[in-house]
């Protein structure tokens, strides 16, 4: 292999590592028995928002909620729908509870 074709296989892999972000999901109460885990790691193109992650992982673990019953927290904060996920970030479906 030349030193051209190493170099563009080193562009190759930064360019797919830089487009990408690595976040982890916690689950609790009925997501995290329908989804069989407690955490993942999920893989996703950085512009992904919070609504199209839970949509993803709502059809991989076939969720019964739809994202307008849930809140969303990210690294232990409630935050908007609309707010930005970043690599590395923890992201938290949170189902509806009773108190009392």
């Amino acid at each position: 292999m030349s030193i051209v074709e190493k170099n563009m296989d080193q562009v190759t892999d930064t360019a797919i590592t830089d487009s990408t972000m690595d976040i982890n999901v916690l689950y609790f109460a009925g997501l995290a028995d329908e989804a069989n885990c407690n955490e993942e790691k999920i893989t996703v193109a950085q512009s992904t928002s919070l609504t199209e992650l839970y949509e993803q992982l709502r059809g991989k673990h076939r969720f019964s909620r739809p994202h307008s019953q849930l809140r969303v927290a990210v690294n232990d904060y409630f935050v908007k729908w609309t707010d930005a996920i970043y690599d590395g970030d923890n992201v938290v479906f949170i189902t509806p509870v009773a108190g009392g």
